[in-house]
């Protein structure tokens, strides 16, 4: 309601963000770029926070995206977010609404200890860089340009890995299954993980440039994926994994608080708990 005379009660943009892949591939639809270059992002409202301990809207997407869309109107399409500006926009939606600290669990490799440490979000923000994505990459005769994934193929990709590792832990509690069925079972399921593999693979690839022509289509991509030599596939993979790597969150430097070591501290965002 724009005459309602509470409008300047209404929250406003608390943190204000430049994405890491610079706006870069993003079309109209998907993101209104303001001219600063800077995206505006707003405190989380009393309903984002009931939608972000929704377990079903969490596990399918939706949450993430419902709760973009009311903190960083510029993204019209949240789904479309790519994977090197997803962790920016959650880290400066949390920072935002006054959460910049998100505690981990860590155990000391020295003396085994465990305790819970927070991390300042807010310096992670401007170390946060999006690989280069601008370049061909050889391949004997070919040469690939590789893409980030967005939202939607990276939620997928994660659906589907634990729909797998259902299948797996269900395989193994199955004490009752004659050892040849289970054998073939597991044989089925890593297959199945190869696929997945595969299919994520082609997925993070823009074109393949032979000397004679231009492949886009994602089917011919992954007929050459399943059907090319598997040193091949696995230095592509390697390199699509090298790229994706270049654009995470970084380890932190971590002093154990019971035997002093100083140690590094791998850590991800666990959307599942991330804005509790």
């Amino acid at each position: 309601m724009s005459d309602n005379p509470l409008k300047r009660y209404f929250r406003k943009p608390a943190v204000y963000i430049k994405l890491p892949s610079g706006g870069k591939r993003y079309t109209p639809d998907v993101l209104t770029m303001p001219a600063s270059g800077e995206i505006a992002v707003y405190p989380m409202t009393a309903l984002d926070e009931i939608t972000a301990k929704t377990p079903d809207a969490l596990f399918n997407g939706e949450a993430m995206v419902s709760i973009i869309k009311s903190c960083v109107p510029d993204f019209k399409d949240p789904w479309k977010i790519s994977s090197s500006d997803f962790d920016a926009v959650l880290i400066a939606i949390r920072s935002a609404s006054n959460q910049s600290i998100y505690k981990i669990m860590s155990k000391c490799p020295n003396c085994e200890e465990e305790s819970e440490f927070g991390i300042d979000l807010i310096p992670v923000l401007s170390q946060l860089k999006e690989a280069d994505y601008e370049q061909d990459y050889p391949f004997s005769d070919l040469y690939i340009r590789f893409r980030p994934l967005i939202y939607k193929e990276t939620n997928d990709a994660g659906i589907s890995q634990v729909t797998i590792n259902k299948e797996l832990m269900d395989l193994d509690k199955n004490k009752d299954l004659p050892d040849e069925q289970k054998a073939k079972g597991l044989e089925k399921a890593v297959r199945k993980i190869t696929e997945h593999t595969m299919r994520v693979v082609a997925g993070a690839i823009e074109y393949i440039r032979t000397p004679e022509t231009i492949v886009k289509d994602k089917r011919l991509i992954l007929d050459f994926l399943v059907n090319c030599d598997s040193s091949l596939y696995n230095a592509v993979r390697d390199k699509s994994i090298e790229l994706k790597n270049a654009t995470e969150l970084k380890p932190v430097t971590i002093i154990c608080p019971d035997c002093k070591h100083s140690y590094e501290q791998e850590y991800g965002l666990n959307l599942s708990n991330f804005f509790d």
